[in-house]
Order: C-alpha cells, then structure tokens, then sequence
C-alpha cells in the first residue's frame, strides 16, 4: 500500500511541475508577443552585432549599439516601425498610425535593463509628428511610450524603475517618420 502511496505522490508532482513550467512557457510566450511577436532573424543577427560591439559608458549611459546605427542621419528612418540606440538613447520609431513596436525590442533595451539593475531609472518618452488631429497624435504617443514601458516590464523592470515623462514638446523636430518616436535613457 505504501508503496502504491509513494507512486500517486510521484504522479502528482510530476503534473504540478508540468503545469507550472506550461504556465512559466506561456508568461514568457506572452511576452514576447506583446514586445514585438519574438526576433525575427535579421533582428536577432542586429543584437548579435550589439553584443559584440559592446563596450563601456561615459556616465553609465546604454552601450552596445551597433556600429551602422551611432551616426544615423534623417535618410536612414523610414516610414515603418524600426529601433535605433545612439549615445546611451534607445529610439523606436513607428508607422504612422501605429503603437506596435519593431522586433528585436528586447535586445535594444537589454543595456537599459543593465543601468536599471546597477541603480538607475528607466526614462521614456513620447513624441509624435504634426501631422493629422494633434488630439489622437497626443493619445497614439502615450499608447507607443506605454508599449515601451511593457517592453521593460516584460524583461523584468518594475514600475518604480520606470518614469514616464511627457516632454515638454511632443511635436519632434525632422521628419515625420524620425518626430514618431520613443526615448529611453537613463538616470
């Protein structure tokens, strides 16, 4: 009898591991889907290039940008949603119209949740182009800053690590596809 006891016992915790490493698998399924539906091949490649061009900081800003990215000119933001880090800043630009943030989220933010491991605070910020109703322009830039904030929750980065801030001016200077953007930098 005891014996047939310790077998049930064995089953039981067998499914109970099962259930919760099927609960951990979709937590972290979900979240990938919600930063940007996983990395898509040329993004995973880009992050592999950010770690191997990793070095230090001046004033413990993000490092790890690519190369091709430091010296980005207006020419090189297109129309649709793409990231950029550039001196510390991570940018994520989007289409028109949309909050949805481009793959490879995760691998861009990955020196900012470093900072915000070390001490620091996560800054993001919103900004919109001029044109279409400067109402919904407003909304849709607070929609992609909360996007970016769900990104460092997903990764792991609490809401007390993490300021929204609403720029004094949200209308950004240049293109309209470079003025659609979110900022992430550290303090």
């Amino acid at each position: 009898m005891s014996e047939q006891r310790e077998e049930e016992r064995g089953v039981v915790w067998a499914v109970l591991i099962g259930v919760v490493l099927l609960a951990i698998g979709l937590a972290v399924g979900m979240g990938l889907y919600r930063t940007g539906k996983g990395v898509a091949p040329a993004a995973a490649s880009s992050a592999a290039n950010a770690s191997a061009n990793a070095g230090g900081t001046a004033a413990g800003g993000a490092a790890g940008a690519p190369a091709n990215t430091a010296a980005m000119t207006s020419s090189e933001v297109g129309d649709g949603a793409a990231i950029r880090v550039e001196n510390g800043v991570v940018k994520f630009y989007f289409a028109s119209g949309s909050a949805e943030l481009a793959a490879g989220a995760a691998e861009a933010l990955g020196e900012v949740v470093k900072g915000v491991a070390a001490g620091k605070k996560a800054v993001i910020s919103g900004f919109h182009d001029v044109t279409g109703d400067p109402v919904r322009n407003e909304e849709l830039a607070k929609q992609r800053a909360l996007a970016v904030r769900d990104a460092l929750a997903a990764l792991g980065i609490g809401e007390d690590k993490i300021d929204l801030r609403k720029p004094a001016v949200t209308t950004a200077s240049g293109s309209n596809a470079e003025a659609r953007r979110v900022e992430v930098h550290l303090e």
